[in-house]
């Protein structure tokens, strides 16, 4: 069969599939639907400090060809996921990525320093790009110095690889990417979800209780693939496409535009198993093709 392995700085994934964060809960809800040693790693719900309760009903609505949601990062805390959730993470032979979130540049390195040398973490990806909560989120995402300062935080304050989250609602993403690059980062992840808004015209009032939220699905593919184009040909730092895959030829898309590897989203609320529908699609695609290696396929763009 052809090999998927690929390589995200110096951590060797067996394939170039991961779920995204937010979208999979802590690994172990999707224990019995499939075996999660296949996927190529699993990047769990963001985590803070402390407990999060998130924000208001309604937090999710559908839209055409994607979701909205307003969550507003709710999760058990630090300390509760090293306690609760991590010791079944660690069993798993897949790499673990943490989704880090911070209301300050101070909660950011706290949070890295805590989870220094904790085994069974493979990585940590910051998240500087949430688009549906009040502090934090986008006022780190949306200014390269801000961006820069969070970026230097975290690497003074952990033992391992740093990928930062880039959010889409910026005037030039390029610049972002460049800055966390210079600061250190081993890898960029994008694109996070688009800010967006649905209203009821009957009652005349917005459907989610936070009135915005991060769209997301297929409808934001095209962006997506076009941002991780743009930045892939910015910086010299691995790249890991996001953004409404649902299928291998969305994935392929990413890949072929420069992307090392790509996590599945929302799909994951559609199709519980599509990461593996996507590795399965991955490996017909080169068999048809003759192609002994997904390395091949990085990168292959031809304009």
């Amino acid at each position: 069969m052809p090999d998927l392995g690929v390589n995200i700085g110096p951590l060797k994934l067996k394939n170039p599939v991961l779920v995204a964060s937010g979208t999979f809960g802590y690994g172990d809800e999707f224990k019995e639907i499939f075996d999660l040693n296949t996927l190529g790693g699993i990047v769990v719900k963001g985590i803070s400090l402390r407990p999060k309760e998130g924000n208001p009903p309604p937090r999710i609505a559908e839209t055409p060809c994607g979701m909205l949601n307003s969550i507003g990062l709710e999760n058990i805390g630090v300390e509760r996921f090293l306690k609760e959730r991590l010791p079944f993470l660690k069993e798993l032979k897949t790499e673990i990525f943490v989704n880090i979130y911070g209301k300050s540049i101070e909660e950011y390195a706290e949070l890295a320093s805590i989870l220094k040398g904790v085994e069974g973490i493979s990585a940590l990806e910051v998240n500087i790009s949430c688009p549906n909560v009040k502090e934090g989120g986008m006022i780190f995402g949306a200014d390269p110095r801000w961006a820069s300062r969070v970026t230097e935080a975290v690497l003074k304050n952990t033992d391992k690889m740093v990928i930062v989250k880039l959010s889409p609602n910026v005037t030039d993403i390029r610049m972002i990417a460049s800055v966390v690059e210079e600061a250190g980062a081993h890898a960029i992840s994008l694109i996070n979800t688009i800010t967006g808004m649905k209203v009821d015209v009957q009652s005349r009032r917005p459907v989610l209780g936070n009135i915005v939220g991060g769209l997301s699905g297929p409808a934001i593919r095209p962006v997506a693939v076009y941002m991780v184009y743009q930045v892939v040909k910015a910086v010299d730092i691995p790249v890991i496409g996001i953004g409404g895959i649902v299928s291998a030829e969305d994935a392929l898309e990413f890949l072929i535009v420069g992307a090392r590897a790509v996590q599945v989203g929302t799909a994951n609320f559609i199709h519980p198993d599509i990461a593996c529908r996507i590795i399965k699609g991955l490996e017909e695609y080169l068999y048809a093709n003759s192609m002994n290696s997904i390395n091949d396929i990085i990168g292959s763009l031809k304009t």
